[in-house]
């Protein structure tokens, strides 16, 4: 008996029972799918994040208080001892003079009003530097002025949504008052909607002088601090120039990372991050093959006296183990295309709300994967079918 009729005998008893071979695959179809959709979450997320912050431009240096190298925490993390002012700020732009831009940043929750709807939004404060810190392009208005950051004025530029959700109707809202935590600001600008990400929703953002951010939150620290440099080719020596410009009030309690740096990182940690999603999803996919063996095995039983036929009028050991080994990799295969489908229909479902992209290496990986659950789970029954003396197999009840 060669391969071909080994493999119509075994989908012929695969079709002899739907529903069993059905359920068994369900293991497998979920497993698939669990990574397919898990590794594009993750490959989605990655790559908006590089793609926004390649966006920035590659001449911004970010400097964060705290050794987020490990030189300082020494478990790798953020030892942060001492928090950056904007003392800190204007220092080093007047150090840094023409080289360099310094943006320095406050980031807060922040609850607005307007009339009788609230909403809460991500507040970003900065200086009249702002509209180098690429938080969005003006649609309408403008950014604060030197005068309202130095006299910590109450103006505000915001996003398109939070337009749509505080001022329904509203098509310019430069001039309109809102409360942002309870204090009245004045609209002076309005930014182009940006749509969601996986850190929310872009145009649920709002900006204020950084002067009267601290007044609001009741603080004299800020976050960080952007560094503009003149060209992408300064870059590395602004970076020298400002390690050595903080270094004797921070020590090393401070950390400055290139774009490349940045992207580097985040790369790394989100691809561990996807390789544990799909670790995660490929459990699953280990317990729809133990299904599959389980199957396996009790088709070996019930057919037991059809075995002892088969090896009776000739049948080789080597045509009754194909026989099993292909029911299970048809199982698997099978499974794992629809599991493929499934998961890549439920990630183009999600891409609206959460970046999601199907990759052609995540595609083959499940299926191969999968293909070889079937061979692994489908050796030892179809071993076993193949064992059997036909005599005992003929005289099974």
């Amino acid at each position: 008996m060669n391969l071909l009729e080994s493999f119509r005998i075994a989908v012929r008893a695969l079709g002899a029972n739907k529903a069993r071979s059905a359920l068994t695959m369900l293991g497998v179809i979920i497993g698939v799918a669990a990574v397919i959709l898990l590794v594009s979450l993750g490959t989605g997320v990655q790559r908006e994040v590089t793609g926004q912050i390649e966006g920035l431009g590659s001449n911004l240096l970010f400097v964060f208080p705290g050794n987020l190298t490990g030189g300082g925490g020494g478990q790798g993390g953020a030892d942060i001892q001492k928090q950056f002012t904007l003392d800190d700020a204007d220092y080093l732009q007047s150090r840094l003079g023409a080289q360099g831009t310094v943006i320095p940043q406050l980031q807060a929750a922040a609850s607005m009003r307007a009339g009788n709807r609230t909403l809460n939004a991500a507040l970003t404060a900065s200086n009249e530097n702002v509209k180098d810190a690429s938080l969005g392009t003006l649609a309408s208005g403008r950014w604060y002025s030197r005068g309202e950051v130095v006299g910590a004025s109450r103006v505000v530029v915001i996003g398109s949504g939070v337009r749509d959700q505080l001022l329904p109707g509203v098509k310019d809202p430069i001039g309109q008052q809102i409360k942002v935590n309870g204090q009245p600001f004045t609209v002076i600008g309005l930014l182009e909607a940006r749509g969601g990400s996986f850190a929310g929703n872009q145009d649920n953002n709002i900006s204020i002088p950084i002067t009267t951010a601290q007044q609001l939150l009741g603080t004299g620290d800020i976050s960080s601090m952007l560094v503009k440099t003149v060209s992408a080719n300064t870059v590395d020596a602004v970076k020298a120039q400002t390690e050595r410009i903080l270094s004797p009030r921070f020590g090393e309690q401070f950390t400055v990372f290139t774009q490349q740096q940045t992207l580097s990182i985040l790369s790394t940690l989100l691809g561990t991050l996807t390789a544990m999603l799909a670790g995660l999803a490929g459990i699953s996919l280990l317990v729809g093959g133990i299904g599959i063996m389980n199957i396996m095995l009790v088709s070996v039983s019930e057919r037991t006296r059809e075995i002892g036929i088969r090896k009776a009028v000739g049948a080789r050991t080597y045509d009754i183990l194909s026989q099993f080994v292909i029911e299970a990799v048809l199982l698997s295969a099978l499974g794992g295309v629809i599991g493929i489908v499934v998961g890549a229909g439920g990630a183009l479902a999600i891409h609206k709300w959460v970046p999601a992209q199907v990759t052609p290496w995540a595609v083959v990986l499940a299926f191969v994967f999968s293909a070889a659950v079937g061979v692994f789970f489908g050796v030892y029954p179809a071993y076993r079918a193949s064992r059997l003396d036909p005599i005992e197999a003929l005289r099974y009840e």
